[in-house]
């Protein structure tokens, strides 16, 4: 009987063992994403990588040329539209979230991607 006892209480352990790693590696799961971010410049590009330097972001790398951000993140530590909450906090457009209006204008002129290149000329709407 005790043997019985023991062994149940073994193999008891082990399944919440093995629950509790497979619960932890779930939680743990990273997603790659990839969108379009509003900017023009390397100055542009450490301001948006810089504003995802947060807990649960992995890695965030935007590209000047193509305007690109490639992000990595855990979604159980935070969403993709809070990452891109950020992006607008920091004064750079994605396709769900513009920028404030006082922050882009608060970006310095070669930054001005709404009605300037990446040269700070003046683009003609």
């Amino acid at each position: 009987m005790k043997n019985s006892i023991k062994k149940y209480i073994i193999s008891a352990g082990i399944l919440s063992a093995i629950i509790f790693f497979q619960n932890n590696l779930y939680a743990q799961k990273v997603v790659e994403e990839e969108f379009k971010v509003s900017g023009n410049c390397f100055m542009c590009k450490e301001r948006i990588e810089e504003a995802l330097d947060k807990d649960g972001i992995r890695l965030a790398t935007w590209d000047v040329k193509t305007k690109m951000l490639k992000v990595a993140y855990r979604p159980d530590k935070i969403s993709l539209i809070k990452i891109k909450a950020l992006l607008a906090e920091a004064g750079h457009d994605s396709e769900v979230i513009k920028a404030p209006s006082n922050v882009y204008e608060g970006l310095p002129y070669c930054c001005g991607y709404r009605d300037r290149d990446h040269s700070g000329n003046k683009i003609d709407q």
